[in-house]
């Protein structure tokens, strides 16, 4: 008899982080349901790892914005792949540009919907989903700042505050239905805003003289998958960067 593949569901899975982390979880044997918010191919070296690992897998267009998808997300993929979720990473987010001048009732609402809501509706109906079979886990992707926080991004950093404060509520929420753990990383990939001296005086600001990587971040993530006897905990993977408080995000350093 064949031994079904563990099943991860990964929001946000097609590219950067998100994608980090499916190859790592392809490479360990997971089965993957991608999701992403428009219908596009997945980054090619993700592609290629599936490729290389034979892995099963299916990509899901759905508006994690709206947190009312949740049920009929997971309904979707548990019919996909004819069993349960055993994995859930809550990638996916949004990253708007607020200081609390600009923060109002649509910045707050649209940050908490997908930051918030959404992963913790999707973590419900997965541990709905798995009664009475193993026991899932869940993997809320969170940030370093939800330690020092600052005054930039403050819709985003409130929801992903809240998110972290979800871990260990939920953790003992759920008991032996789920577990729930938080990975939160420090800079990992940039973006446009950064360029190599901006990077390189960054990574001489962390405790550990260098910024993380999303490989790190992406190990991280399965090791959580794997630890069957850790819920409520969050590790941070940001070359010590929670340690120290910083006055303004780091593109503006």
């Amino acid at each position: 008899m064949t031994t079904q593949a563990p099943l991860a569901l990964v929001t946000g899975g097609k590219r950067r982080l998100g994608a980090e982390i499916a190859k790592t979880l392809a490479k360990a044997g997971y089965a993957l349901a991608l999701v992403s918010h428009v219908d596009k191919a997945p980054d090619a070296d993700l592609l290629q790892i599936i490729a290389e690992q034979n892995s099963e897998w299916h990509a899901f267009t759905c508006d994690l914005g709206n947190p009312e998808n949740a049920g009929k997300l997971v309904s979707e993929v548990t019919a996909h792949f004819g069993r349960p979720v055993d994995l859930l990473v809550n990638n996916a987010a949004m990253f708007g540009q607020d200081d609390w001048h600009g923060m109002d009732v649509d910045t707050l609402e649209a940050h908490f919907r997908l930051n918030l809501f959404t992963p913790l509706l999707l973590a419900k109906e997965v541990a709905q989903a798995a009664v009475g079979g193993p026991r899932p886990a869940i993997i809320h992707i969170l940030d370093q700042r939800i330690t020092n926080p600052h005054g930039d991004q403050v819709s985003y950093t409130l929801s992903k505050q809240a998110l972290a404060a979800s871990v260990r509520s939920m953790a003992a929420s759920f008991g032996s239905a789920a577990r729930v753990n938080g990975v939160a990383p420090g800079l990992v990939i940039s973006t446009d805003d950064y360029d190599a001296v901006l990077e390189d005086r960054l990574a001489q600001m962390m405790p550990l003289g260098a910024l993380p990587s999303p490989t790190a971040v992406a190990e991280t993530v399965l090791y959580l998958a794997r630890a069957t006897d850790v819920t409520g905990q969050t590790i941070f993977v940001d070359g010590g960067g929670h340690l120290k408080s910083f006055d303004r995000d780091f593109m503006h350093l």
